[in-house]
């Protein structure tokens, strides 16, 4: 585990940094785990999740011989969430973490793992720090608008402007839509889930504790197309080819666009692979990240 530190951000703040378990009540505080030594790895969860995410990984990657780092983002998990639902934007959330990672490994390269939304902020972080990225690993990342259904793009293209009813939503409505989402095969006599138990309880409970005003976020975000055509960063791109939250097929398109990328669909992986796939997932992540040491 970690040890209260300070960061700066682009705001001017500082930032102490807490270990797991520690109250955080203040605008000032991070929640992250860090585990192992070697080169660093950084996780990034996506949108209303946690580092609880990355539960499997972590140790894995400590004992292959890395630094594993995961936190929680802006209003997600054990870290800060502001009051304010304006406050709840991508240059905040991105702000927040740049400001922990500056922190740890101030002149170090590390690697970026990302999933989703996570994804997004990992290649934001790349754009602007080319010299401080050794290698992007993107789990089925988010990078336009596009990869939404029409639905959905209505739905994050509206302001978002009460969340009293996102805030009583409870712990097992939550847990229902989850499972129902979660099914392989919905309409049989004893349908099997894609995510284990203990997973869909996690993901519930992360839902539940966020803040509701991370729905905002995506309302905020811009398109990386154009942008990363010029990114040289060595990336692999994971993708679950039964996504029903991105467009699967954009995942392949991603790649086309980075100069310096490869792709590895999972053919029977939704949303969250590296939650509900680990045993593939995870030899994957080990073996980029040992070719690229």
């Amino acid at each position: 585990m970690s040890n209260p530190m300070s960061i700066k951000v682009d705001t001017n703040q500082t930032f102490p940094l807490r270990s797991q378990n520690e109250a955080r009540h203040k605008p000032d505080q991070v929640n992250f785990i860090r585990t192992g030594t070697g080169e660093p790895v950084i996780l990034i969860h996506g949108l209303a999740a946690s580092l609880k995410d990355w539960e499997t990984l972590l140790p894995e990657l400590a004992e292959s011989g890395f630094d594993a780092c995961a936190l929680d983002l802006l209003g997600h998990g054990e870290s800060y969430k502001p009051q304010l639902v304006a406050d709840y934007n991508v240059h905040n959330v991105y702000a927040h973490l740049q400001g922990w990672i500056d922190t740890l490994f101030p002149d170090e390269p590390t690697f970026l793992v990302g999933h989703s939304l996570g994804g997004y902020l990992a290649l934001v972080h790349a754009l602007r720090n080319p010299h401080k990225v050794k290698g992007l690993i993107l789990v089925n990342p988010y990078y336009s608008i596009r990869q939404m259904s029409a639905f959905l793009q209505m739905v994050f293209k509206r302001q978002l402007l009460n969340t009293a009813l996102i805030e009583k939503t409870p712990y097992w409505l939550f847990r229902i839509v989850i499972d129902i989402s979660s099914f392989e095969q919905w309409y049989i006599k004893t349908p099997r889930h894609r995510m284990p138990e203990e997973v869909r309880r996690q993901t519930a409970l992360d839902y539940k504790r966020a803040a509701p005003g991370i729905y905002n976020i995506p309302r905020t975000m811009t398109e990386l197309g154009e942008p990363i055509r010029t990114l040289e960063v060595p990336t692999l791109v994971i993708g679950g080819t039964q996504d029903r939250t991105l467009d699967p097929r954009s995942f392949s398109e991603l790649v086309s666009l980075l100069p310096n990328a490869s792709y590895i669909p999972l053919a029977n992986s939704a949303h969250v692979p590296h939650q509900s796939d680990g045993e593939i997932f995870n030899p994957l992540v080990l073996k980029f990240l040992n070719e690229h040491k």
